[in-house]
């Protein structure tokens, strides 16, 4: 299953250093964008961020337009989250 959001990348993890500490790379702002992200690539969602996989095992957090509300309201009428 999929989701279309506005998205945008905010925080990149490339792994964890030796003590444990993630390795972040924060991202210029960009212009969101529409995308269609499958829903098991999502791993939490807060008031500003979705955290998502990427690939080469990284997480991503990206922020989305709307608020946290919006979009469990979403999630509900999608029948994949449980109020």
């Amino acid at each position: 299953m999929f989701i279309e959001l506005e998205v945008r990348t905010a925080i990149i993890i490339h792994g964890y250093d030796a003590n444990h500490q993630e390795i972040e790379e924060k991202v210029e702002p960009a212009e969101f964008m529409k995308k269609l992200i499958a829903l098991n690539r999502i791993k939490s969602i807060s008031e500003q961020y979705l955290l998502v996989t990427s690939s080469h095992d990284r997480l991503m957090y990206w922020e989305y337009k709307g608020s946290m509300e919006d979009l469990k309201q979403k999630l509900l009428a999608m029948n994949v989250l449980i109020g």
